[in-house]
């Protein structure tokens, strides 16, 4: 099992038995991929135009919206910058069903592309079935 805690006012933080901390990094649009994030209850890193890049010392998950080629092109950027990209340990994403083969493309390329396990991926802002299964997918990693 896991507990929680904050660092800083920046992160979500997921502390695992043995110790490792598990870092949630995500950027939101339309506020959806916030209102999830939050639904989680811990601090959280929130990238953008304004703070695109952090150097990661722990291990963290990206969650995604889906939106173009753009949105994939801003966390390549963050993912390569330093030695994030090995310290990458999955992948989740929001968006809409009625993107039909585009739900959620952006989180499965990124898992692809970064060879990382794609761990959820939820409609909108999703629902409390589905923090659920993002933190259980997350201690699995852990």
């Amino acid at each position: 099992s896991w507990v929680s805690s904050e660092i800083g006012m920046h992160f979500l933080v997921f502390l695992f038995q043995n110790g490792d901390i598990v870092k949630v990094v995500y950027l939101s649009l339309t506020g959806k991929t916030r209102q999830f994030v939050k639904k989680l209850g811990w601090d959280f890193i929130e990238i953008s135009k304004k703070n695109p890049t952090v150097q990661m010392k722990e291990p963290y998950i990206v969650i995604t919206p889906t939106y173009g080629e753009q949105v994939a092109h801003f966390f390549y950027e963050y993912i390569d910058f330093e030695e994030n990209r090995n310290l990458l340990m999955g992948v989740a994403g929001s968006g809409n069903r009625n993107f039909n083969t585009s739900f959620c493309s952006n989180s499965k390329e990124l898992a692809r592309r970064y060879d990382v396990p794609l761990l959820h991926c939820f409609e909108n802002q999703g629902t409390d079935k589905d923090v659920q299964i993002l933190i259980e997918k997350v201690r699995e990693i852990g």
